[in-house]
């Protein structure tokens, strides 16, 4: 089988919204991500080179809102410590405590944002996990 040969500009990954200006605010004011891209009823946000987060009214968008939330935002980071803190000062959502996975070779955090995804901030505990 041919595999298709492409050179991908960025990845997206679209959560769907009731209130788009709280999670705006959230990811923005929040968790400092930078707006990149403003289709107006959707919102696209940078967590790094290549990598980003679109929010999407969900009155327009592909794919409606629903109250099960089966995905989760994962962002890796070099300070987990330090994010841990900044969570714990704003009071994040739902926010776990810091827990290490020696599978998984990762310590990390969860919370949820205005409208209930959850977020996972975590770093490597071993080169190669």
């Amino acid at each position: 089988m041919q595999r298709l040969k492409t050179s991908a500009q960025l990845a997206i990954t679209f959560f769907y919204y009731r209130d788009l200006a709280a999670a705006m605010a959230f990811y923005e004011d929040v968790m400092g991500l930078t707006l990149t891209i403003d289709q107006d009823w959707c919102k696209i946000y940078e967590i790094c080179p290549g990598a980003h987060v679109g929010l999407v009214d969900e009155a327009k968008g592909m794919n409606k809102w629903a109250a099960v939330k089966p995905v989760q935002l994962c962002i890796r980071v070099a300070d987990v410590d330090a994010w841990f803190a900044f969570a714990k000062d704003r009071a994040f959502a739902n926010l776990s405590d810091l827990f290490a996975n020696d599978a998984l070779g990762i310590r990390a955090f969860v919370f949820t944002d205005p409208e209930g995804y959850q977020n996972e901030i975590q770093t490597a505990m071993r080169a190669g996990a």
